[in-house]
């Protein structure tokens, strides 16, 4: 069914993107899949090709179009299983709070280098002791004179490897009542004296997205690397979640459809008690109604695609695309598992790769549970 919220331009961005990952990254995934790591010339590829930031602010290289085309960015690497590239992370999650917030200064040293893939971002939330409650962050950054001393931890750093720049949610105001009102966001350069990138996390799936630990020990930064304002960093946070859980959505249903048009494929081909498993009833009626699963995700994210796009405020309703949507795509990767048989469980066949990679989706950004108490609360249920 053709998808109408896109128009002649955006599809031959998506034409032209295609062409771009089929010759330039697919090559490489394996690689990277068992490296750990993908490699920064992959970036830089894809930002002299206008492919990072293209949503970003023209002034500073980006294209200056609607989030659509990042949309369809997210989409396509999704569905060709370039998860090694968290190009959403880095887009979609990362470079608007520079858009939004940063100072001039801020954007003539950061943003310009991140969207021609020259300086990659990550977002340091999480902490060993801290997950979904952000507000209890233990990190600190306090001022002193001119600068900001940072001291703590952060573990699942996506991108924690290859990052140039790292956005670090701290506390500096640890004594803030209430906590969060003392959260702010710091700038922090990768070559800065305290900061440590600590291990490359081993992962079930996404074997090629580098998740790390990072460590601040007395690391000092200027005044001036303050996102924004003092003690407003969880309110940012708030305000940027919509875009994020919205990323999820996006590329969990392009995930859910190249296991179900791999697995369509696949048992055409594979015969057993003399026809092809797709001649079995059990068979069409498990994809059949996967593929139904997946239209009406489909319908649903590309409302809240146009949504966005608009400006409208939809919460809510993302937090709902993001819990659906990543559990369509575990199930659907798990029933679609069944049908390769045993083959499903030999690396050799991507399903088991889409079988990984899908466990982490309705945990991170958010757990699916979290996105269930925000709709609750948005339905006035608390």
């Amino acid at each position: 069914m053709r998808r109408d919220i896109f128009s002649d331009e955006h599809d031959h961005f998506r034409a032209e993107f295609r062409r771009f990952v089929k010759a330039e990254l697919v090559p490489h995934l394996d690689r990277w899949n068992a490296r750990g790591i993908s490699d920064t010339e992959a970036w830089r590829k894809m930002g002299a090709a206008g492919f990072l930031g293209a949503n970003a602010p023209e002034e500073y290289g980006g294209g200056g179009v609607d989030f659509l085309f990042d949309a369809i960015v997210m989409e396509e690497l999704a569905y060709a299983r370039a998860h090694a590239l968290q190009m959403s992370l880095h887009s979609d999650i990362c470079m608007p709070y520079l858009t939004t917030y940063g100072t001039a200064m801020q954007k003539d040293r950061f943003l310009a280098p991140a969207i021609r893939g020259e300086c990659l971002l990550a977002i340091a939330m999480t902490e060993p002791g801290t997950g979904s409650d952000l507000a209890n962050v233990q990190t600190r950054a306090i001022r002193k004179g001119d600068e900001y001393v940072l001291d703590g931890s952060k573990t699942f750093i996506s991108n924690g490897q290859n990052a140039d720049l790292i956005i670090v949610v701290a506390k500096t105001n640890p004594t803030a009542d209430p906590p969060h009102s003392g959260i702010s966001l710091i700038l922090v350069e990768a070559d800065r004296p305290g900061f440590e990138r600590g291990r490359n996390l081993e992962k079930i799936g996404l074997k090629g997205q580098d998740t790390s630990e990072l460590f601040f020990r007395d690391c000092r930064v200027p005044a001036a690397n303050l996102l924004g304002r003092e003690g407003q960093g969880f309110k940012m946070l708030m305000e940027k979640l919509q875009q994020e859980r919205l990323c999820i959505g996006v590329g969990s249903i392009a995930s859910a459809k190249r296991s179900l048009d791999d697995t369509v494929e696949y048992v055409r081909e594979r015969k057993a008690f003399g026809q092809p498993i797709s001649a079995f009833q059990n068979t069409q009626f498990k994809l059949a109604e996967l593929a139904s699963e997946i239209e009406i995700g489909q319908a649903f994210i590309d409302r809240l695609l146009a949504a966005h796009v608009a400006g409208d405020e939809i919460v809510k309703e993302v937090s709902m695309a993001k819990w659906w949507a990543s559990d369509l795509q575990k199930k659907v990767a798990a029933e679609c598992l069944q049908l390769f048989g045993g083959y499903g469980f030999m690396d050799e066949y991507p399903i088991s790769q889409d079988y990984r990679d899908a466990a982490v989706q309705s945990i991170y950004a958010g757990t699916n549970e979290i996105m269930k108490v925000i709709i609750a609360r948005r339905m006035g249920l608390a």
